[in-house]
């Protein structure tokens, strides 16, 4: 997998076809990219642990629990399944999301600012604040965390190691990312992987948001 990239052009849409692929950050707690093919479905499924879905290319209608609540996901949207609830997708014209299922043994924290079985846009839940760089956790366990951030203008994060595998995804704006001693232009839309140890910066070129997916195993 190339550091920069896409969910889309990692996992692309194939017609009348559902297809997942493991994103390799962690064993205990999963996160797999899928894609569905036009006017393919889900059926209705739940698992033992909380899930998170997060939306990269196309839509599609997530169908939530017995009454089968139906919500739209679109890209950099995401929505919070509790565990044990029924969960299921359709699509009429295709759909890429990523798929995070936390560990079962650790128990979740969610930020109150979102509700499970409620779709939310990512980039939305937090403002840029002045020559400042801010972050919100989320939701989160011992093991794994989703983080969004924002980076005022003139603003970055000096080099430092990850303490685990992780995934940035360019939520607004654009930043350049030194990794190894490389530097990678990142914009809106586009990823990022991290492997742990890795030394890396993060450097706003404007303002930026990304959100950051972390797992310490």
């Amino acid at each position: 997998m190339e550091n920069v990239f896409t969910i889309e052009n990692l996992r692309p849409i194939r017609d009348g076809m559902t297809v997942s692929r493991d994103s390799k950050l962690g064993t205990s707690n999963m996160a797999t990219f899928f894609s569905m093919g036009k006017d393919t479905s889900i059926s209705q499924e739940s698992y033992d642990r909380m899930t998170m879905y997060i939306g990269a290319a196309g839509s599609g209608t997530f169908i939530i629990g017995n009454d089968k609540k139906k919500l739209t996901l679109t890209p950099d949207t995401a929505v919070i399944i509790p565990a044990s609830t029924l969960c299921g997708m359709e699509t009429s014209d295709g759909m890429v999301y990523t798929e995070v299922i936390f560990k079962k043994e650790n128990s979740a924290i969610m930020n109150e600012i979102v509700k499970t079985n409620e779709v939310f846009a990512l980039k939305n839940l937090i403002s840029y604040e002045e020559g400042s760089i801010a972050n919100m956790d989320i939701v989160s366990n011992p093991t794994m965390k989703y983080v969004l951030m924002s980076f005022d203008e003139g603003t970055g994060l000096t080099p430092h190691c990850a303490p685990g595998n992780a995934i940035v995804f360019a939520l607004e704006g654009k930043a350049v990312i030194g990794y190894e001693g490389k530097d990678y232009t990142i914009s809106e839309g586009e990823c990022f992987r991290f492997e742990k140890n890795g030394l890396h910066s993060v450097t706003a070129d404007g303002k930026f948001k990304m959100a950051l997916l972390l797992v310490l195993e």
